[in-house]
């Protein structure tokens, strides 16, 4: 049995891909929790007929039972909800203090035209929503444009779908004939790091495992290539031309490390404007003073250069590329976490 840790959006394309190479899929989702639990509702497995599997539904407390249970519904096809209660040895286990109950609604993808729908959204950065038929596994993808979110059998309140859309909240919901399960799916939050420099050799795989949708930019190709960073999206040009291509939105953190203003000054003045929750600069203290002289010669307001986190990263103290990596990355991850960005 294979199993990997994946991101939502991973999981959602590696149910396509099993189910394009010919293999019986299932996607199993938390729906409801009750006292501990490792995994919050709307955390899914996928898995396939030759057992394997990517995901996390219980951070291992019960993965093996629902993965029986979802390879015995790839001949029967329809849905079902499973409840598991958590004992206290076991949330020990996986670092929990006290046991709890979880409910985990199991479906056999057939029709996975709702799947293909979302992962369209997903690519063009678009919060949708999942809907899953608890009794007969039917999906269905909203966004907030779908028209009065109309879907056959599924007289369902579109207020509450819009709200939950908007706060991300995943949930099960009711209609008058069924009990649906609404999965939000938000865009990944997006790091954009400018300089491929040693400290961003540390932070780049460190912010993939972290859960962040990472791109590289920097036009020197001696320092930005796959050699130096593999399995990584590399974009080798000038960053602010990158950002008038690719803005940045209201999930994406920028941090410039190529400590040369030649590349990171016109990369600020691209995004000081734009709704983007963090920008963050390596340097010193006097660097950046240095840095918003420069900014305000050319034209910058001093209010908006405010918002430039720099001396980048958390105060913890450490002067290795290891340790910079890691304050950057914790100052994001809480950025991340104040703005209630979920599964």
């Amino acid at each position: 049995m294979v199993g990997v840790t994946a991101s939502a959006q991973a999981i959602i394309t590696q149910a396509l891909d099993w189910t394009m190479a010919g293999r019986q899929v299932a996607l199993a989702t938390v729906v409801s929790t009750w006292g501990s639990s490792p995994r919050p509702a709307g955390s899914q497995l996928v898995i396939n007929d030759r057992g394997e599997f990517a995901g996390s539904v219980s951070g291992g407390c019960v993965e093996g039972a629902v993965i029986g249970q979802c390879r015995k519904i790839f001949g029967t096809g329809g849905a079902q909800i499973l409840e598991y209660q958590v004992a206290d040895e076991q949330a020990w286990e996986v670092g929990l203090t006290c046991g709890g109950k979880v409910s985990i609604l199991i479906n056999a993808l057939a029709d996975v035209t709702a799947l293909q729908t979302l992962q369209e959204c997903l690519t063009q950065r678009q919060a949708a929503l999942l809907m899953t038929n608890c009794d007969s596994g039917a999906q269905a993808t909203a966004t907030a444009s779908t028209p009065s979110w109309e879907f056959p059998d599924m007289d369902l309140d579109p207020e509450h779908l819009q709200q939950r859309l908007g706060n991300g909240v995943s949930g099960l919901v009711s209609s008058s004939s069924a009990q649906w399960f609404a999965r939000v799916f938000q865009p990944s939050f997006r790091l954009v790091v400018v300089g491929a420099v040693h400290i961003a050799q540390v932070l780049v795989p460190m912010a993939r495992l972290a859960g962040l949708d990472v791109t590289l930019v920097d036009p020197r190709t001696a320092f930005a290539n796959a050699v130096r960073f593999p399995d990584t999206c590399i974009v080798t040009d000038w960053p602010d031309r990158y950002f008038q291509n690719q803005p940045a939105d209201a999930t994406t953190a920028v941090v410039l490390l190529s400590h040369d203003p030649k590349i990171d000054d016109p990369a600020l003045i691209a995004i000081l404007d734009s709704p983007a929750p963090y920008l963050g600069a390596l340097g010193s203290r006097k660097t950046h003073a240095r840095r918003l002289a420069r900014l305000a010669a050319a034209g910058v307001d001093a209010k908006a250069a405010e918002r430039i986190h720099a001396p980048v990263g958390l105060d913890l103290g450490g002067q290795k590329p290891e340790d910079i990596a890691i304050a950057i990355l914790a100052e994001i991850v809480s950025v991340r976490a104040n703005l209630g960005v979920r599964l």
